[in-house]
C-alpha cells in the first residue's frame, strides 16, 4: 500500500509541474531557531536554491521569541525552570500552553510558510497534532530546581516524544512539498502537548532516516569557552557528546542532546551552525559550524 501511495503522489508530483526536481534521495532536516537573530529570510531563500539543485528539505522551526513576546503582551509572561540536570525548559501550563500554539504554531508557523510560498516553494504548514505527525507521553510531573530547592510541578503540558510518522512526511516529500513543522505533539489522549523543537528535529531526522541533521542558532556552533566564538569546536566525535553536554550552557545543552539523539538513531551527522548569515544551510552543508558525526 506504501509503494501504490508514494507511486501516486511521483505521478502527481510530475502533473503538477512545481519545477523541484527531487534528484537528490538524502534528507537534510534543518531547525531553524526560535531565539532572536536567526534569520528566517536568510535561510528560506538558501532553501529555494537547493531545492532547485534537488535537495530533499525539512523544516523543523522554534519560536520561543515569539512565545515570549505574546505572553508578555497578555500578562502571563514566561517562566522557565531548570531540572536537576540542568536542562532549561519552558513552564507550560494550559494558559501557557495556549500562549505558545497562538505564537508557535498560528504565527511562527504561518509566516513561515508564506515567506516560502512566496518565494515559490510549495510549504506544507504543519505541527505534530494534524495526523498525529508527533506522537508523545505528557509528563505526569517535572522536576524544577529553585533556590536549591527541588520542587515537583504537575500541571505541565510537555510531553517526551515516542514516535514520528515518518510515512506521512516522505508522501507529502514525495508530492513535492516542503514540510515546515511546529514543535507540537499529541499525547495519547489526544490534548496538545509542548516538545522542545531540537529534539523534535532530531526525532523527525531519524524517522525520516536523514542523512543531516542542521540546526541552525543564533551562534557560530558549540564553543570550548562560551561566548567566545574563536573557541569554535569544528569537529566533534559523537563519542565526546556525553562531556560537550556537561560543558555546554543554557539551550545548547538540548541541541547537544539532540544530536546524541539523532545519532544514535541512524542520522549520519548533525552540524551545529550559524543562522544568522547569508546562505546558512548551505554554509553549514559545507561543514561551517560544529560537526558531529
Amino acid at each position: 500500500m506504501q509503494k501504490f501511495i508514494l507511486h501516486i503522489s511521483s505521478f502527481i508530483l510530475s502533473k503538477l509541474g512545481t519545477g523541484i526536481m527531487l534528484t537528490d534521495t538524502s534528507i537534510t532536516v534543518v531547525k531553524l531557531g526560535g531565539t532572536e537573530g536567526v534569520d528566517f529570510s536568510a535561510i528560506c531563500a538558501d532553501a529555494v536554491e537547493l531545492l532547485k539543485q534537488g535537495k530533499r528539505l525539512v523544516f523543523v522551526h522554534g519560536g520561543s521569541a515569539e512565545a515570549n513576546a505574546l505572553g508578555e503582551g497578555l500578562g502571563a509572561p514566561p517562566k522557565m525552570i531548570t531540572s536537576p540536570s540542568g536542562y532549561t525548559s519552558r513552564y507550560t501550563d494550559r494558559k501557557t500552553l495556549e500562549i505558545f500554539l497562538m505564537a508557535v504554531n498560528g504565527k511562527v508557523n504561518s509566516l513561515l510558510t508564506e515567506q516560502l510560498q512566496m518565494l515559490g516553494v510549495n510549504a506544507f504548514g504543519l505541527c505534530g497534532l494534524d495526523g498525529k505527525l508527533i506522537q508523545a507521553i505528557r509528563k505526569e510531573s517535572v522536576q524544577s530546581i529553585e533556590n536549591g530547592k527541588r520542587k515537583i510541578i504537575r500541571d505541565d503540558y510537555t510531553g517526551k516524544i515516542e514516535r514520528v510518522n515518518g510515512e506521512l512526511l516522505m508522501v507529502l516529500l514525495n508530492m513535492g512539498y516542503l514540510p515546515v513543522i511546529a514543535p507540537v505533539a499529541v499525547s495519547e489522549k489526544g490534548e496538545a502537548l509542548n516538545v522542545d523543537a531540537d529534539r523534535a528535529a532530531a526525532m523527525v531526522a531519524s524517522a525520516l532516516k536523514a542523512e543531516t541533521l542542521l540546526l541552525l542558532t543564533a551562534v557560530p556552533g558549540l564553543m570550548k569557552n562560551f561566548p567566545d566564538e574563536t573557541t569554535l569546536i569544528r569537529l566533534l566525535p559523537q563519542s565526546q557528546l556525553p562531556a560537550a553536554s556537561e560543558a555546554a550552557q543554557g539551550r545548547m545543552k538540548k541541541k547537544v542532546l539532540g544530536a546524541e539523539e539523532a545519532l544514535k538513531s541512524g542520522v549520519s551527522r548533525v552540524i551545529i551552525a550559524d543562522g544568522r548569515i547569508q546562505n546558512p544551510i548551505s554554509n553549514a552543508l559545507a561543514g561551517n559550524g560544529t560537526v558531529i558525526q
